[in-house]
This record gives structure tokens, C-alpha cells and sequence, in this order.
């Protein structure tokens, strides 16, 4: 809506975004929340050798961190989807307006494997959700929304309120969970960190704790141990280039920050069962190949100009 900028005080709260080639499996890196609405076409969400797919009418959520998803296009139609970014100041001020002007009585007791190991959920959206979703692409078409502060604030605050006051749910969960700012640097802070060799002595220096409180946070976070989680996101990245670029397995070795070829090959065949190699043939021959984009939030091509 608005030109990106490196405070995210001036970044779009509200984007909608059109995609009208199939362009294969994208890296998204958020560095803010999302909560986002599929208005046509099929988006296809990817953990690890688990895809998800999502269509028309359906609402997801993306935490902060690396993505990668697929945007297909339906039948000759873009594909569209509208995506509202947020973090947690934004979501605690608009909380509090809404439970002291409102009375609202914010509360969840849902929880499940979806909420704790993953950092995407998905589900049909709801009947008042897929009207606002519509009406938010209704407004987008007017240029006096895109420069309007108040009129963001406003469609955001009604976001929440439609989320918050549902029945308990994955979504819901993973929403009122981003409250915690701290939270939020301590998640920004390892993913920034990904493809970096550093230590974990040096990431618990960087967010300012000791190395068995930094352990301790990084299970309670990630549900797992920092160099497991490392390991395993760094792979997953891996196999995105394999299938979908012409590098070398050297070449994506280095890129995902393994040592040495031997070593990333070891990994690989320990997670999947198979080579790196035998993987990208697998995948060629079964027609599965596609480009690849890094996609970082808010400056993304793919963005409508609206």
C-alpha cells in the first residue's frame, strides 16, 4: 500500500498480493506477524516433506521467520491473496482498546500440535471473516485508503476482533501468543541467524542470556535443541534449492552453511533417507521441479501495484 522502509512504523500494515505465473516454490522471510486470506487460486505451504495446501476462502497465519510457500494461479486467474502484517505492540494496543472500550473478554484454551510445532496454521475461514477479507479488497481498489493511517488501523482492529472473539481455535491460538515482545526478538534474533556460522555461545550472548537459560528459551520456543533446529532448517532450505535450481551440491552445501560437501551429504541422507542427489533426480522425474525466488516481506515483486 505505502513504499517499504526500514522501520517498520512506515512499513504496510495491509498488502495484497498478485501473482500471475506459476512461479514454483518461494522463500518468504517475515520479520513481522501475518495473518493472511487466499481470494483466488491454490497457495501451498511446505514443512518440511509435509505440503499444505490452501484455496479460495481460506485464512492462515505465518509466524515470524523463513517460509516457503507456493502460489499458483487458477485457470488463466492470477492468483490473490491479502496479507496484514503485525507485531506485538500492535496487537497488545489494539487488545486493550478493544477490552476497554468493548468489554471484550479476550480468552483461549485451545492448544494442539499444529500450535506448538509449527510456525504456520491454516484453516476454511469463517463466514464474517470471508466478508471482511472481501470488503478489505473492495477498499484496497481506492486510492484514498492506501495513504490512510486510520483506515488501516481501523480494517486491523476489526481483524482481531473477528479473530479474537471466535471460537478457540489454531489460528486464534497462534495470534494471541504473539503478544509477548520478548518473545518476538528472542524468534528474530535466531532466524536473522539461520544461514550464519555462529555459535550458540554467541546467540546466547546476543539475547542477552546465559547459555543454559539461551537452551532452556530456545526448547520452550522451538520445541527442540538450537543445533537440531539449525540443522533441520538449514536442510529444509536445501532441499528448496535441489529441486528447484541448477546449483551444484557443493554450491548448496556452502550456501546452507555446512562445513563441507561430505558433511551436508551425511545430513541430508541421515534426515531423508536419500542423497542429495538422488532427491533432485527423484523429484525431476516425478515432474516436481520449479523456480525459485527469496521473497523478503515488503519488498517482495510479486506485490500488486495498487
Amino acid at each position: 500500500m505505502r513504499n517499504s522502509s526500514n522501520s517498520s512504523a512506515q512499513q504496510p500494515t495491509i498488502v495484497k498480493y498478485v501473482e500471475t505465473l506459476h512461479t514454483g516454490i518461494q522463500t518468504q522471510a517475515l520479520s513481522r506477524y501475518a495473518i493472511g486470506f487466499v481470494l483466488r487460486g491454490t497457495k501451498h505451504i511446505y514443512d518440511g516433506d509435509k505440503r499444505q495446501t490452501l484455496t479460495r476462502g481460506e485464512l492462515f497465519y505465518l509466524g515470524i521467520g523463513h517460509h516457503y510457500v507456493e502460489n499458483i494461479p487458477d485457470n488463466g486467474q492470477p492468483f490473490e491473496q491479502i496479507l496484514f502484517y503485525y507485531t506485538p505492540a500492535d496487537l497488545q494496543r489494539i487488545l486493550l482498546h478493544l477490552n476497554i472500550t468493548y468489554g471484550l473478554n479476550i480468552s483461549n484454551q485451545h492448544s494442539c500440535e499444529n500450535c506448538d510445532n509449527r510456525t504456520h496454521v491454516a484453516m476454511p475461514g469463517w463466514s464474517s471473516i470471508r466478508s471482511f477479507f472481501l470488503n478489505t479488497n473492495n477498499y484496497l481498489r481506492e486510492e484514498e485508503f492506501r495513504h490512510d493511517d486510520t483506515a488501516e488501523n481501523i480494517k486491523m482492529t476489526e481483524l482481531i476482533y473477528l479473530i479474537a472473539s471466535h471460537e478457540d481455535c489454531c489460528i486464534k491460538s497462534k495470534v494471541l501468543s504473539n503478544i509477548d515482545a520478548e518473545k518476538e526478538n528472542f524468534e528474530q534474533i535466531i532466524h536473522n541467524h539461520i544461514f550464519q556460522d555462529i555459535s550458540i555461545e554467541e546467540l546466547s550472548r546476543l539475547t542477552h542470556r546465559s547459555l543454559t537459560s539461551f537452551k532452556k528459551e530456545f526448547r520452550r520456543h522451538f520445541q527442540m535443541p538450537p543445533h537440531r533446529w539449525f540443522i533441520r532448517q538449514r536442510l529444509m532450505h536445501s532441499r528448496l534449492l535441489l529441486i528447484s535450481t541448477s546449483k551444484s551440491i557443493s554450491e548448496i552445501g556452502n550456501e546452507c552453511t555446512f562445513p563441507n560437501t561430505s558433511h551436508f551429504i551425511k545430513l541430508f541422507k541421515k534426515e531423508y533417507s536419500m542423497t542429495p542427489a538422488t532427491y533432485r533426480n527423484y523429484h525431476i522425474a516425478s515432474g516436481h521441479e520449479g523456480a525459485a525466488h527469496v521473497c523478503v516481506e515488503e519488498s517482495v515483486p510479486l506485490r500488486e501495484a495498487l
